[in-house]
């Protein structure tokens, strides 16, 4: 979502370091060189199995959103449910990294902090991203096409090329195979919901209507062909879970199973209708035109939920009308959340359990909180000064 960001980058340079900024060596080293392996060309060594049980877990992380002196805590949080999680993939949901680097090495570095809890664990992982991902571009001259190159570079990360001739960077899906590799079992969407409306369409402005982006025409023909062609592979509809960072209008409708009325009444009957959990501390911004993604889904049947991030203070999640709608929270200490003191009481991130045994093998989701781990909560700056960072200057095919 589009708030004020704090600048301690500013503050830390005319002085705070001493008291603000910790050195990643005194807290783990959690932000290490660039892995002197690249990104694998072995498509088997990129494949997502389902264990032999018959269980696959994701962890969804959102709006880690900070520059590269990131919150020491959002490093700490991460690391923490990933080792309490143990989970087989991990999706970075967008705004991973904001505005305030001053530099590409500030941008590889900013990148850099979020990838190495995955990367020290062995665990594969993927990116979408969302509007603030590019707030440093045009300091840095690294848009999200480098962005992409960049995270591509690190040995466990999956991320492909993206869809070719289609509105967005990195549009994408993983097939989960089960455990012998013989069989699609699942399918993961990463999609690309852009940044910000433009300014006008045939001269008109968006003035009173929310200004950021929406999933676009080719994006949802591009799911609704691949999705086609993967039932005519395999001989049935593939069951998946779609990663998108704005929401859909159909989030803002759920809560109170209505498109208008907003009333306490009305979201008691959501709460029933939609079996809805989680809180909802902020409004929905969704982009000021509906993409039609949710119908061309309820079309083809095989996504069985929507997550998203944007909205750092929402946690909720419900089924709407058989497809579940819901929100990873905010992991990032550097950006906003609930108000005063409780600034960070909802950090946390998304657990996805699936199960080829369940109906839909999405069998669970929850939400896990910082405050679960005994993170500091305290409404601060805990910023820090990134290890030292060599530039291999990696390359990964065009």
């Amino acid at each position: 979502m589009n708030s004020k960001q704090v600048n301690r980058r500013d503050f830390i340079k005319i002085g705070g370091a001493s008291t603000l900024a910790l050195t990643l060596g005194s807290l783990g080293n959690p932000a290490t060189l660039l892995p002197t392996t690249v990104h694998a060309d072995d498509e088997e060594e990129k494949v997502l199995r389902f264990h032999p049980d018959g269980t696959f877990k994701v962890v969804q992380f959102n709006d880690t959103q900070d520059d590269e002196r990131i919150d020491r805590r959002t490093i700490e949080l991460m690391e923490n449910v990933l080792d309490a999680e143990k989970p087989d993939f991990v999706v970075l949901n967008g705004d991973n990294i904001t505005g305030g680097c001053d530099t590409a090495l500030e941008m590889k570095q900013a990148m850099n902090n979020i990838a190495q809890p995955m990367e020290k664990r062995g665990i594969k992982w993927a990116v979408t991203f969302g509007n603030h991902d590019e707030d440093s571009t045009v300091k840095s001259g690294i848009d999200e096409e480098s962005m992409l190159k960049f995270y591509r570079s690190y040995k466990h990360n999956v991320n492909g090329k993206g869809a070719k001739d289609i509105t967005g960077t990195g549009n994408m899906n993983l097939l989960i195979w089960d455990d012998k590799a013989k069989k699609a079992a699942f399918n993961l969407w990463l999609l690309d919901s852009g940044r910000y409306a433009p300014k006008t369409i045939a001269g008109q402005d968006f003035e009173g209507y929310p200004t950021w982006d929406w999933l676009r025409f080719d994006q949802v023909s591009w799911y609704n062909e691949t999705s086609k062609k993967m039932e005519k592979r395999f001989g049935y509809k593939v069951p998946s879970l779609m990663f998108i960072h704005i929401p859909l209008w159909e989030h803002r409708y759920m809560w109170f199973a209505s498109a208008e009325r907003q009333t306490e009444a009305d979201h008691a009957r959501a709460v029933e209708k939609h079996q809805i959990t989680g809180e909802r501390n902020e409004e929905e911004c969704p982009g000021p035109i509906n993409s039609g993604l949710f119908s061309a889904m309820l079309q083809r049947g095989d996504v069985k939920g929507v997550f998203c991030g944007h909205d750092h203070i929402n946690t909720y999640a419900g089924n709407y009308y058989g497809i579940m709608l819901g929100y990873g929270g905010s992991a990032g200490f550097g950006t906003y959340g609930l108000p005063g003191a409780d600034k960070n009481k909802l950090r946390g991130a998304r657990v996805f359990n699936l199960d080829l045994h369940a109906e839909n093998v999405l069998a669970e989701t929850h939400m896990v909180f910082a405050k679960d781990y005994g993170i500091d909560l305290t409404a601060n700056d805990q910023s820090m000064e990134p290890s030292p960072f060599e530039d291999k200057k990696k390359k990964v095919e065009a």
